[in-house]
C-alpha cells in the first residue's frame, strides 16, 4: 500500500497545537513533507525554542500517523524541528497576537567560521583535503567540526576509522564523534556500510538540514563542510540554511577537472559566498623510492593558472603520494598519522593559508548571510 501526502496531511490535521488551539496543518507548521515508500519525513516549524512542546508535538504527530494510516504501510517516521522566528503564528491560546517577538536562533550559531570544501566533479580528492584540513586546523588548538554532507557517498567514516554510532543527548540531539581533535558527523555513522541511500533530492536535503540543526555542535572556531561534487541540491540547501564564511575549491590539474572547478567558483560567486582559494590536488606524482622526482601525470600547474585567471588565491598544491592514500584507507589522515612527513607539512601550510584568507575576508567583508533563492518562471 502506497502512502500519499494528502493522507499524511489529513492525519496531521488531527494534531492540535496546545497553545494556539488549532491544528498543525491550518497553522502551516508542517514543512518539507517527504514520502519515500514506507518512510515519512517532515519538519515542524515553530516560532520559538521550546523542547517540551517540540517533544509533545513529535509524539502526537507520530501517534496520529500510526492511528490514521495503515500501520503496516509506515516503518519509519522522522520529525525535524526548525525554529523560524521570522513569522508569528496567527493568534495564541486566547486568540490574541503574541505579546513580544523573541530574538532569532541562528543555525550553527556557535560556529565562528563555516568553510565549504567543494569541487566541480568527483574523484579529485576533495574529502581527503577536507579531512586533513580539519585535522591540521585542530592541531593549532582550534575547536573544529567536520560535517560530511555527501549523503550518497560519505567518506568520513573510512578516513577517520569510525565504526560506532553517535550518542543522543537528552534533548534528542546527535552528539558528534570526536577523533584527532575533530568533531565528526556523517550519514555513514547512521547506516550500515553496505546500505545504499536510495533517496530522492528532498530527502537528502532534509537530512543535511537536520545535521546542521539537530546536532549538538557546541562552540567551534571552524566548521569544515565536506561537500558532494557539483552545484546541485545540497549546495543550494546549505547556502540557504547557514551563512558560509567562505569556500575552498579542490581540483586536479587536468582540463576536465578545471572546467568543473571554474563552475564551482562561479556558483559561489553567484550566491555571494567568498572563494577563499583553489587547491591543486594530485599536482604531481612522487615515487617513494625517488622522492626527488616529480611526474606531472595530470598536467602542470593547471589549478594554479586557473586561480590566477579567476583572481582568487592559490592555496597550494598536494602531490600524489601512495602514503596519503594508505593512511586515509586505514582511518588516519596523513596529518595525524605522520605529522612531520612532506605531505602532512603541505596540508598544514594549506591550512595556514586558509586561516590567513579567513582573517583577510573577515576584516574586509561583512559577514555572509544565508540567501533566499527564488525560482522565476
Amino acid at each position: 500500500m502506497s502512502i500519499h501526502k494528502e493522507q499524511v496531511k489529513s492525519a496531521l490535521s488531527q494534531v492540535i497545537h496546545p497553545e494556539y488551539k488549532r491544528d498543525l496543518i491550518s497553522l502551516d507548521l508542517i514543512q518539507d513533507l517527504i514520502i519515500q515508500e514506507k518512510y515519512i519525513s517532515f519538519t515542524l516549524e515553530l516560532p520559538r525554542k521550546d523542547e517540551r512542546l517540540a517533544d509533545h508535538l513529535k509524539r502526537e504527530c507520530t501517534a496520529a500517523i500510526h492511528k490514521f494510516i495503515d500501520p503496516g504501510a509506515v516503518t519509519d517516521i522522522t520529525v525535524g524541528i526548525n525554529i523560524s522566528r521570522q513569522r508569528e503564528l496567527d493568534g495564541d491560546a486566547d486568540n490574541t497576537a503574541p505579546a513580544s517577538k523573541p530574538q532569532p536562533e541562528t543555525v550553527l550559531g556557535g560556529v565562528k567560521n563555516i568553510i565549504a570544501v567543494a569541487s566541480g566533479k568527483g574523484g579529485v580528492g576533495k574529502s581527503t583535503v577536507a579531512a586533513n584540513l580539519a585535522v591540521a586546523l585542530a592541531q593549532t588548538g582550534a575547536k573544529v567540526g567536520l560535517l560530511d554532507t555527501d549523503i550518497y557517498g560519505p567518506s568520513v567514516p573510512t578516513m577517520f576509522g569510525v565504526t560506532e554510532r553517535p550518542n543522543i543527548t537528552t534533548q534528542k540531539k546527535l552528539v558528534p564523534i570526536e577523533k584527532f581533535g575533530v568533531h565528526l558527523v556523517s550519514m555513514g555513522f547512521l547506516v550500515d556500510t553496505d546500505q545504499a541511500m536510495i533517496w530522492r533530492g528532498p530527502m537528502v536535503t532534509s537530512a543535511v538540514k537536520q545535521f546542521m540543526q539537530e546536532v549538538a555542535w557546541g562552540d567551534l572556531d571552524y566548521m569544515v563542510l565536506d561537500m558532494p561534487p557539483g552545484t546541485g541540491d545540497i549546495q543550494l540547501t546549505i547556502v540557504q540554511t547557514v551563512p558560509l564564511t567562505g569556500a575552498v575549491i579542490v581540483s586536479t590539474p587536468q582540463t576536465v577537472a578545471l572546467d568543473d572547478a571554474r563552475k564551482g567558483v562561479a556558483m559561489f560567486n553567484k550566491v555571494n559566498v567568498p572563494v577563499l582559494g583553489i587547491i591543486e590536488n594530485m599536482a604531481y606524482f612522487v615515487p617513494d623510492d625517488m622522492p626527488e622526482k616529480k611526474y606531472y601525470i595530470f598536467g602542470r600547474h593547471g589549478a594554479r593558472k586557473l586561480a590566477e585567471r579567476l583572481e582568487v588565491p592559490f592555496l597550494g598544491e598536494v602531490p600524489l603520494r601512495e602514503r596519503v592514500r594508505e593512511t586515509s584507507d586505514l582511518g588516519t589522515p596523513i596529518v595525524a598519522a605522520e605529522p612531520s612527513s612532506p605531505s602532512a607539512i603541505g596540508f598544514k601550510e594549506i591550512a595556514n593559508r586558509v586561516e590567513q584568507s579567513l582573517i583577510v575576508r573577515n576584516q574586509e567583508k561583512e559577514a555572509t548571510r544565508k540567501i533566499d533563492i527564488r525560482i522565476r518562471p
